[in-house]
């Protein structure tokens, strides 16, 4: 299928983007590696009662400072839209890996079969990419607006996904901020992320000082929760950024917020109840007492982030995530009307397009089957009743039968 080929073209492509890993062969830019690398090895050398001594090599001609290479990896940070950055080490530490790991054990990942079988490398950041030390971890503010999705008519759209593919911009400027680092630290191995590989992204932003994990498991800070992350894994030994303090408190609002109860316990979803999950990434068919809660949601739920206190100080994000193709406000009967064709072409450098078309009018369906009973509902539902996927035509089915 075209869909297919065009989805390995953008794999191969994500790929090239994604990995690179630079050799020095050059005498004099050896040396300047090397005594950077002797230079922030001698900092980690006992850290306070707990630190670990990560081994030091005496150099007494060194110049080259921790500190500033740091803050100047923060400007750069700074420069290309970050608006957060932090350093830890590449170790998620054991109550994170064995907080992953129970949660597989219980099957709470659905059908993501990729969690368990990637569960070795989300665990050692050195399986997944050979000598790295240091994950330096990053955040973009993404929210577009602040308006909710009231009107049953409409489409409720994930707020991320409303505007240009996160992945891609956030990888690109991870790419420029590798670059701006080679320039302040010569040549170094690296590999950039952001949710595009097996990495316990939040667990590493976390321990990088950039917010604590929330009680619905999303990265939350003192300027809330909308926020993209993004990771290089590299072999600079940088010092680590302290972790910050949890402030969730005795609050519970996400918890009574989640329209499906996924948030089955502070800190603890289970995906297969989540509406993100039913609408993304299951590719069967939503069960069907799930479907009712799904309400107008077609992609993506964002309700425990809008309750949530501390996103009442969250700012407006960055302009490449504004909505497009009027994402924000279109209904549902004009979205199921979309051709296979005009979804490929509308949702191009959308993160909506992996889900294909299939999927798109299954959550539509469901949508429409939760909203009212008008004429323009039932005709847009009778007009894709014949169609070619099973999925589809279950689906519609199951809303005609509820209006």
């Amino acid at each position: 299928m075209a869909e297919g080929a065009d989805q390995r073209a953008n794999q191969r492509r994500l790929a090239r983007a994604e990995i690179a890993f630079e050799k020095n062969h050059q005498p004099r830019l050896q040396r300047r590696r090397q005594a950077l690398a002797q230079a922030l090895r001698r900092r980690f050398v006992g850290q306070g009662e707990n630190g670990v001594n990560i081994g030091a090599m005496h150099d007494q001609d060194s110049t080259v400072n921790s500190s500033s290479l740091k803050e100047g990896i923060r400007a750069a940070g700074r420069a290309l839209g970050f608006s957060a950055l932090g350093v830890a080490r590449a170790d998620p530490g054991e109550a994170a890996v064995a907080g992953l790991r129970d949660w597989l054990a219980t099957g709470r990942h659905g059908d993501m079969d990729y969690m368990a079988r990637h569960a070795e490398l989300r665990a050692d950041p050195r399986l997944l990419h050979p000598g790295t030390l240091t994950v330096i971890s990053a955040a973009v503010d993404y929210l577009p607006h602040r308006k909710s999705v009231d009107d049953p008519a409409a489409a409720a759209i994930s707020r991320y996904a409303q505007g240009r593919d996160y992945h891609k911009v956030v990888r690109g400027r991870l790419q420029k901020l590798a670059d701006a680092i080679g320039e302040l630290a010569g040549p170094f191995g690296y590999r950039v992320f952001s949710d595009s590989a097996p990495v316990m992204e939040v667990e590493f932003a976390r321990q990088a000082g950039l917010g604590w994990r929330g009680k619905h498991t999303l990265l939350l800070s003192r300027e809330g929760s909308w926020r993209f992350l993004g990771e290089i894994y590299t072999d600079l030994p940088l010092e680590p950024d302290a972790p910050v303090t949890g402030h969730c408190g005795h609050c519970r609002a996400c918890l009574d917020a989640c329209p499906t109860g996924a948030i089955v316990a502070p800190y603890e979803v289970d995906a297969r109840r989540c509406i993100s999950y039913l609408t993304i990434e299951l590719a069967g068919p939503i069960p069907e007492p799930m479907r009712p809660l799904i309400g107008n949601r077609i992609y993506g739920c964002d309700d425990c982030q809008t309750c949530c206190p501390w996103n009442r100080f969250a700012r407006l994000g960055d302009p490449e995530f504004a909505p497009r193709h009027g994402l924000d406000s279109a209904t549902l009967v004009d979205l199921l009307a979309w051709s296979e064709e005009e979804f490929s072409t509308r949702l191009a450098g959308n993160p909506i397009r992996r889900i294909g078309h299939e999927r798109w009018l299954r959550n539509i369906a469901v949508a429409l089957g939760n909203g009212p009973s008008t004429v323009d509902a039932k005709n847009a539902l009778n007009s894709r009743a014949d169609h070619p996927s099973a999925l589809v035509r279950e689906h519609v089915a199951w809303a005609l039968s509820r209006l």
